[in-house]
């Protein structure tokens, strides 16, 4: 980790990255679609008319479990009738009086919408089948504790193709670890606040074991929908959110706070959609374009910006617990992600390339490492303006001219309009990401042929980009970045509003 931890190193106890909320769905791959449940019918002898017969007893089945379960816990089903209500607010009240041991919380129902078939009969083609629905029906979710998991929920609808959802939290599941390991640790609200050894921690952390996880979704679904062996599979497990937080843990809230507020305010001013797309390692185009923002807010915690990028993806900066940065990217659809991974071809030839990300639960640790990029891109761009001094000797050190092989170059003058153009090119996400060549900026610049040469050849002597070996690209260096940032900062929050007084 670099930038803020290194510039603040006496105020920092700890740096940790995790998983924290991971939302998984659990489908029967015979019910997973109207094509397949419709041959399954066919293949039981069941009119496809006769469906809803053929759901109830199940759905009558799910009841008794839930009633057996609640009666041997000492725990009444709560129905939930109004809407609005918070469901972890109900649960941190039962928490308080119940405390943290291993065990069933509480389970709560509720009438909610969800995916189902209705028969269909289509009059053209003479065939008859199940097509997709939007329905409600009663559904339960089981609060529990678990040495492994600590707090979370399985979420089982009571009628056909019984899609499970579990929740969990990442954090939980590290402590779990560390508690296994005798590493001592405070965890206060999913957040870290104390590790005896950090390092230790987060090589735990980076080591997370799917096939445990998935042992555990099995053990979860065979206790609360037990009428999926009726079927003779078991459950698939994919991916369905997860949020991926960086911690910085500060000593004392007075350390944090000048700090997180010049973050806050640079973030705001600063981070514009191509920077944000370049964060989640994509290039802005027309399809993101009119999808992506930001977005602050004030909470009873403290403050919060979160940057969207469609409705699938999100970054978050926030403090946390009065003396955590927490940055956190959360995806909603994983295969919004590409990556290098095996990929069968339709003549069964098997080959490596850029491929949309699977949903598939043994897709974690891919995904890990996809989110701790994205916010070490982010920790990156803020770091490198939230310290004014070292951006302004950066700066300076840009301006002089400077000789080479008996050659002038005179410095940059962010007051001047053409050097104001060039260095607000420079900037445009896609360059930060992969570089650029001349022929990308020559429109923008206007210029072509030996002065765009010497334009280039003086940003290499200045240091602003570097030449990629063994290409005709040029990657803007942080040297350039920081300088960059840190004059338009200047220019835009300090000297542009104090003229405009007078």
């Amino acid at each position: 980790m670099k930038l803020l931890t290194e510039r603040h190193k006496e105020e920092i106890s700890g740096v940790i990255r995790c998983f924290d909320r991971i939302v998984l769905t659990g489908t029967l791959p015979v019910l997973s679609n109207a094509d397949q449940m419709t041959a399954y019918l066919y293949y039981k002898g069941i009119r496809i008319f006769d469906y809803p017969k053929f759901a109830e007893p199940y759905r009558d089945r799910i009841n008794e479990n839930a009633k057996e379960i609640a009666a041997k816990a000492g725990i009444t089903i709560e129905f939930i009738r109004k809407k609005g209500v918070r469901k972890e607010s109900l649960i941190e009240a039962i928490l308080k009086s119940r405390g943290e041991a291993p065990g069933l919380v509480h389970i709560l129902s509720v009438m909610e919408g969800c995916t189902t078939y209705k028969p269909w009969h289509d009059k053209s083609t003479h065939k008859t089948y199940l097509k997709y629905s939007e329905s409600k029906c009663l559904t339960y979710y089981f609060y529990f504790i678990d040495k492994k998991l600590g707090l979370g929920y399985v979420r089982v609808p009571t009628w056909l193709p019984f899609r499970l959802q579990v929740y969990f939290n990442g954090h939980s599941l590290l402590s779990s670890e560390l508690k296994s390991r005798n590493i001592s640790h405070r965890l206060i609200d999913n957040a870290f606040v104390e590790i005896t050894n950090w390092e230790k921690a987060q090589q735990i952390s980076d080591q997370m074991d799917i096939s445990q996880l998935h042992k555990i979704m099995d053990v979860l679904a065979k206790r609360y929908c037990p009428v999926f062996t009726d079927f003779g599979q078991v459950y698939h497990w994919s991916i369905m959110q997860c949020e991926y937080a960086t911690d910085i843990v500060f000593n004392k809230q007075e350390e944090l706070k000048p700090i997180y507020e010049l973050l806050i305010s640079t973030a705001i001013h600063t981070v514009k959609p191509d920077h944000i797309a370049t964060f989640l390692g994509k290039k802005l185009h027309g399809n993101f374009a009119k999808e992506i923002g930001n977005n602050y807010d004030l909470r009873i915690e403290g403050s919060r910006i979160k940057h969207n990028m469609s409705n699938k993806v999100s970054i978050k900066m926030y403090d946390k617990l009065g003396h955590i940065i927490r940055i956190e990217t959360t995806v909603n659809d994983v295969t919004f992600f590409k990556h290098y991974r095996e990929v069968i071809q339709r003549n069964g030839e098997t080959i490596y390339k850029e491929a949309a990300m699977k949903k598939n639960i043994y897709s974690l640790p891919d995904l890990m490492k996809i989110l701790q990029e994205s916010n070490q891109r982010y920790l990156e761009f803020i770091s490198s303006i939230d310290d004014p001094t070292n951006g302004i000797k950066k700066l300076e050190k840009i301006t002089e001219p400077v000789v080479e092989s008996n050659r002038r170059y005179s410095g940059f003058n962010f007051f001047k309009k053409t050097d104001q153009v060039l260095l607000h090119t420079l900037l445009k996400g896609e360059f930060l990401l992969n570089g650029f060549q001349c022929k990308d900026i020559a429109s923008t610049l206007k210029m072509s042929g030996s002065s765009l040469s010497r334009v280039i050849k003086k940003l290499r002597v200045h240091g602003i980009v570097k030449k990629i070996k063994n290409s005709y690209r040029y990657l803007i260096t942080k040297l350039g970045l920081e300088s960059i940032i840190s004059a338009f900062k200047i220019k835009n929050q300090i000297l542009i509003p104090y003229l405009a007084k007078y």
